[in-house]
């Protein structure tokens, strides 16, 4: 039965504009969850329910899907309904400084604790100022300073009494302590001293000698009084500071009962303020150790500051973060330092939290294509989750690279629930190649694109519409423009029973429509301000296209719209750059003659064609084989080919058109070129469904457009393909008023009676096919080319048998 070109309905399908019962969008609610999302929204669901190790999620699916918004607005709602979780701060570890020590606060008391310490030591510095400014403190420091110091005098004056009644004085020489021999109460001059007799300046050297041993032993004792007071005013700053402290701390203790870690490091930090009482005490001018403001600030209660890593006091519910930019440093944090005097230094007021100390028991969104371009990120988030715990670690001390001394804080125990965000060809890579991502990230959320197109999903299609008008404060749209954005949906999904569901895209043309609307001034967005928007989309994208249909034209490339020619046909393929994909029609070509069976495709041969290409022609083959190889071996050599291709070639759309060519050049029957053909072939005939069909369709109509009508020109489809179309506008208009055709084939019997106006024939009683058939045709030709086969061996075989030229019979 011959085949009828499909009707104008079946090439594009309407939007029934009773399901839209309403003027336009502006009272519109928006569709309640995820429209169309509901295998997410489960998955999303269980992984955000199940608090086990190892439920993180991977929300898959392609970009524009909405998946940061949706799954940040699922996460949302989740988190609102838990418990704000403890907060974390780091204070100094007065034992071993290099490993601050990690403190847990209950909810919303960070700030309250860093305020309260920051108080407590403003409080210190007054208390303790005061303290060592006190009478009381004066007076003992005082009375002890007095104490030793009367002793060494003490020492002095005795050994001087005694000098005096020998006549010899102590007196003070550049070099230190000496004696020296006295009359009448005067120092004695060298002068002097030489006219005394050798009796008695001997007796005097010895006065003096035991003078002298008994000013060394009070010197010696000198040390050791100026220890003990050194001990005794260290005793007296440690006993009033400690008294001037212990009341606010333990004030401040009580405030965190419960809490062992805060009171354990109060008491530290009491300790320590004793401890370092000296610090507290000015230098005087003489050098000796005073109380005073000065000495308080160069003190610097730095040390006892709190560095928090979290601030919840704000929260209703767990916290949801969301990392853009997750380097290592921001994902774990880091310690920074400070320069001083040409040197590095830093402390535990330096630590620096990163997303995963703020998404601590909560979520953390991450994107996983960022976070695996980022250099030891994605191996720093699995280190975290199989230690649930935060580590922060210096990159350049874990990789050698630098020696500087740095912190090693002490590790934060981590509770988050990770929700990666990525395209599915990462999800499945992963889990190839990573044999723990499948333990860490056991739930995927797969996004759909698409939904199906029903009655009762254009009413929910429309507030999903309505929504993202209201989001992006738009004008409202009419009713037909409704309808025109859902038709312009389906052909997104290249499907006249599905709808794309990529919301990004659908914004983007709304919004476009918009400024076209408001460009005439209008209060609602029409359907034709959507044409407008798809229009200029198109136009933009389509430089490329258009220069190459211009080539065409102008018979550059050689494309032929009109006429008959044997093993020549119109081939279709798809171009995608960018958003922008488009139809390009292309020639191929057959050759055949006496051979071996070979079936030659010459993009394989010389490197261009793809695997699914070359799989397409070997599938030519086995037709071959299977419909005119059962009684004689295929004799043929046939060479197939895209002419003027110069790029590669792949996928097996064109299988069924490069096998019309090949009947055609065994047949001898002129295919029409006002025809191009898409689809794959089956070893049994059967013509496969393909992608594209649209743009392959409108890529073709365009050159024939072009060119001119003449009512004989159209395409072949696969007949499975025809619940995809939804063509332009102008292309069905052209098929209502007979322009041009499209034929849905099922088989390639059908489609080569389409394109030559010859019987594809059926196989007789005789199981032969008749004569004046394409099938009849091909069959003569090979049995004519298996004869000629045949015929040329006999010659061959005869030479092999004849004996040797000039040889005995009996020496063969």
């Amino acid at each position: 039965m011959a085949v009828r070109s499909l009707s104008p309905s079946k090439l594009r399908r309407r939007c029934v504009l009773k399901l839209l019962p309403f003027r336009d969008t502006s009272k519109l609610e928006e569709p309640q969850g995820a429209f169309g999302q509901q295998r997410a929204l489960d998955a999303l669901q269980v992984g955000t329910g199940i608090r086990h190790s190892g439920y993180n999620l991977f929300v898959l699916g392609p970009s524009g899907m909405g998946r940061h918004r949706l799954s940040m607005r699922y996460v949302e709602a989740v988190a609102r309904q838990r418990p704000v979780p403890d907060e974390w701060c780091y204070v100094q570890n007065f034992d071993e400084p290099r490993t601050p020590r990690a403190l847990r606060l209950p909810a919303g008391t960070a700030k309250r604790f860093v305020a309260e310490m920051t108080q407590l030591i403003t409080e210190l510095r007054g208390t303790i100022t005061v303290a060592l400014e006190s009478d009381e403190y004066r007076g003992r420091r005082e009375a002890i300073e007095q104490e030793y110091k009367e002793l060494q005098e003490g020492g002095v004056e005795e050994v001087q009494e005694r000098a005096s009644k020998d006549d010899i004085a102590l007196i003070q020489t550049p070099s230190g302590v000496g004696f020296a021999p006295m009359k009448d109460g005067e120092v004695m001059s060298p002068e002097e001293y030489e006219k005394l007799s050798a009796t008695r300046q001997k007796k005097i050297e010895g006065r003096v000698d035991v003078l002298q041993t008994q000013l060394q032993e009070v010197m010696r004792q000198v040390p050791r009084w100026v220890r003990e007071s050194h001990k005794r005013l260290k005793e007296l700053n440690e006993e009033v500071i400690a008294y001037a402290v212990e009341e606010p701390i333990e004030e401040l203790a009580r405030r965190y009962e419960g809490l062992p870690r805060v009171q354990a490091y109060l008491e530290a930090m009491k300790t320590d303020v004793v401890t370092h009482a000296a610090a507290f005490l000015p230098q005087t001018e003489d050098g000796s150790e005073g109380p005073g403001e000065e000495s308080v600030d160069a003190h610097g209660f730095e040390r006892y500051k709190v560095n928090p890593m979290t601030n919840l006091s704000e929260l209703e519910g767990a916290p949801v973060v969301y990392e853009d930019h997750p380097t290592y440093h921001n994902l774990v944090g880091q310690v920074e330092h400070r320069t001083k005097d040409n040197a590095l230094s830093t402390d535990f007021t330096l630590i620096k939290p990163g997303a995963l100390h703020r998404a601590n028991g909560g979520y953390l969104l991450l994107d996983a294509r960022r976070i695996l371009m980022e250099s030891f990120s994605y191996e720093a988030l699995k280190q975290a989750l199989h230690g649930r715990q935060i580590r922060i670690q210096s990159l350049g001390q874990q990789l050698s690279l630098i020696s500087t001394i740095t912190l090693e804080p002490e590790p934060i125990p981590l509770d988050v629930k990770i929700v990666l965000i990525g395209e599915r060809s990462l999800y499945y890579r992963l889990c190839q190649l990573d044999p723990e991502f499948r333990n860490l990230f056991k739930i995927a959320a797969d996004f759909e694109e698409t939904v199906d197109w029903t009655d009762e999903t254009v009413p929910r299609f429309a507030q999903l519409i309505g929504g993202l008008v209201r989001k992006s404060e738009l004008r409202p749209l009419d009713r037909r423009a409704v309808a025109q954005v859902i038709e312009h949906s389906a052909r997104v999904a290249g499907d006249s029973h599905k709808l794309s569901i990529r919301v990004e895209r659908l914004a983007d043309l709304l919004r476009e429509a918009d400024y076209w609307a408001g460009v005439e001034q209008k209060k609602r967005i029409g359907a034709d301000d959507i044409n407008k928007a798809i229009e200029a989309q198109i136009h933009r994208g389509s430089r490329v296209r258009e220069l190459m249909q211009e080539q065409v034209v102008r018979e550059t490339f050689l494309i032929d719209t009109s006429g008959e020619r044997v093993g020549q046909i119109n081939g279709l393929a798809v171009l995608q750059l960018g958003n922008y994909a488009f139809g390009r029609p292309s020639r191929i070509t057959c050759s055949v003659r006496l051979g071996k069976g070979e079936l030659v495709d010459i993009e394989r041969e010389v490197q261009l064609g793809g695997p699914l290409h070359s799989k397409g022609v070997m599938i030519l083959n086995g037709f071959l084989g299977a419909r005119f190889g059962q009684r004689r071996p295929l004799s043929l050599s046939a060479r197939l080919v895209f002419e003027q291709s110069y790029g590669g070639v792949d996928g097996d759309s064109a299988s069924s058109t490069e096998l019309y060519a090949l009947l055609s050049a065994l047949a001898d029957a002129p295919i029409k070129q006002g025809f191009a053909v898409t689809g794959s072939v089956n070893q049994v005939g059967e013509v496969q469904a393909i992608g594209g069909v649209n743009e392959k369709i409108e890529g073709f109509f365009d050159l024939c457009a072009e060119r001119g009508f003449d009512g004989e020109q159209g395409v072949l489809i696969p007949e499975a393909n025809v619940k995809h179309l939804m063509l332009r506008q102008d292309v069905v208009d052209a098929v209502r008023e007979g322009l041009f055709s499209v034929y849905a084939i099922a088989t390639i019997d059908q489609g080569i009676e389409v394109l030559t106006g010859v019987p594809a024939g059926r196989r007789g009683k005789q199981a032969h096919y008749p004569a004046d058939s394409i099938n009849g045709r091909v069959e003569e030709k090979l049995r004519v080319y298996a004869s000629r086969a045949r015929a040329s061996m006999r010659p061959a075989k005869a030479a092999q048998k004849k004996p040797h030229r000039g040889a005995e019979s009996g020496d063969v």
